[in-house]
C-alpha cells in the first residue's frame, strides 16, 4: 500500500482537511448522548453498531444510482475497501462494545485514543509519510489527554471491583478498536484520492453490515432494531451525524492532509463529549480533567499550526 510522494498540496488545501477532520471529530463527539439516549430507549450494544452502518449503506443507494459508473469498481479497489473496509468496521463496532463492557466507558475511550499514535507509526511504512518528531509528539499529547478527559468525572467510580478477567477482556477490545480505526484511518488515505470520498465509505460500509450481519448471530446477538419510535429517531440522527456527516467530513479531511494529522484533529472529539455531558447530564471534571481538556486542544492547535507553516505532501499512487 506504499505510496509515494508527489506535488505538494497547498497551504489553503492543508488547513481545510485539517478543517475537514475537525468537524468529523466535532460531531462523533455527539455519538455518546444519542447513543445513551437509544440505550434508554431499549436498543442493544451491539445491535446499535449494526443498524447505523446497514442505513448508512442504504443511504448511499439513491445517490450512487444518479452517479453512472459509482458501483462499479476494480478488484484490487473492492478487496481493499470493502474486504479489508469492511472488517475493520465491524471489528470496531465489535470490539469497542466489548471495551465498554469490560473497562467501561471511560476506559474504553481513553485506550482508543491510542490510535493517533498507532497511525504515526503505521503511516511512515504504509504509506510513506513522514514521522517527524513534532507529529510523534502531538499524537502522544492528544493521547495523553484524551485518557485524562475521559477519566476525569468526578463521579467516576474507576475500575475497582473489575474483575481480572473482564478487565483483560476490556482492554483488548479497547485496543483492537485503537487498532481498527487507526487501519481504516491508513486504509482512507491510500483509497480516498483513487475512488473518491463517497465510493470508499459505500464500499466499507456495506462489507462491515454483511460481515455483521454474518457474525452477530453465530455469536448469539443477532441485531434487534429500536422498539420505539423514538430509538428510530435517535439511531436516524445518529447515522446522519455521526455515520455519514462525520465520515465524509474526515474522509475528505484525509484526501487533503496526511493520516498522522488527521487522527491528531479528530481527536477533539472527547472535547466536544465531555463538554456536552457538562451542558446536558451535570457532569463536573476533575482538575486532572481540565487538565487533559487543555492537552487536547493544546495537541490539536499544535497539528493546525503545523500544516499552516509546514509543506506536507500528500501521498499519490506510483
Amino acid at each position: 500500500m506504499t505510496a509515494s510522494a508527489a506535488h505538494p498540496a497547498s497551504r489553503s488545501t492543508r488547513l481545510a482537511g485539517y478543517a475537514f477532520a475537525l468537524g468529523a471529530g466535532t460531531l462523533w463527539g455527539t455519538t455518546g448522548p444519542l447513543s445513551t439516549a437509544l440505550y434508554a430507549a431499549g436498543a442493544g450494544l451491539t445491535g446499535i453498531g449494526f443498524w447505523r452502518i446497514l442505513i448508512g449503506t442504504l443511504c448511499f443507494i439513491p445517490y450512487g444510482l444518479l452517479q453512472p459508473g459509482f458501483f462499479r469498481v476494480d478488484r484490487r479497489g473492492f478487496l481493499i475497501m470493502a474486504v479489508l473496509g469492511g472488517a475493520l468496521a465491524a471489528l470496531f463496532e465489535v470490539a469497542y462494545q466489548f471495551g465498554i463492557a469490560g473497562a467501561g466507558v471511560a476506559g474504553a475511550a481513553a485506550l482508543l485514543y491510542t490510535a493517533p499514535v498507532m497511525v504515526a507509526l503505521l503511516a511512515k511504512p504504509l504509506l510513506g509519510e513522514s514521522l517527524t518528531p513534532i507529529r510523534l509528539l502531538l499524537a502522544l499529547v492528544v493521547m495523553a489527554g484524551a485518557a485524562l478527559t475521559v477519566n476525569g468525572d468526578s463521579h467516576g467510580a474507576g475500575l475497582a471491583g473489575v474483575s481480572t478477567p473482564s478487565l483483560v477482556a476490556g482492554v483488548s477490545g479497547g485496543l483492537l478498536a485503537a487498532a481498527s480505526y487507526a487501519g481504516t484511518t491508513v486504509l482512507a488515505r491510500w483509497a480516498v484520492p483513487r475512488y473518491g470520498v463517497a465510493r470508499v465509505l459505500f464500499y466499507q460500509l456495506i462489507g462491515g453490515t454483511v460481515m455483521l450481519g454474518v457474525v452477530l448471530p453465530l455469536a448469539g446477538r443477532p441485531p434487534a432494531p429500536p422498539y420505539t419510535l423514538g430509538g428510530w429517531v435517535y439511531l436516524i440522527t445518529l447515522v446522519l451525524a455521526t455515520v455519514l456527516l462525520a465520515n465524509i467530513l474526515f474522509y475528505a479531511g484525509v484526501r487533503r492532509i496526511d493520516a498522522a494529522p488527521t487522527a491528531v484533529a479528530a481527536t477533539i472529539e472527547p472535547v466536544v463529549a465531555t463538554l456536552l455531558a457538562l451542558v446536558l447530564f451535570g457532569q463536573r471534571l476533575t482538575s486532572f480533567g481540565w487538565l487533559g481538556l487543555a492537552m487536547v486542544v493544546g495537541g490539536v492547535s499544535g497539528g493546525y499550526i503545523e500544516e499552516a507553516t509546514t509543506g506536507a505532501p500528500p501521498t499519490q499512487s506510483p
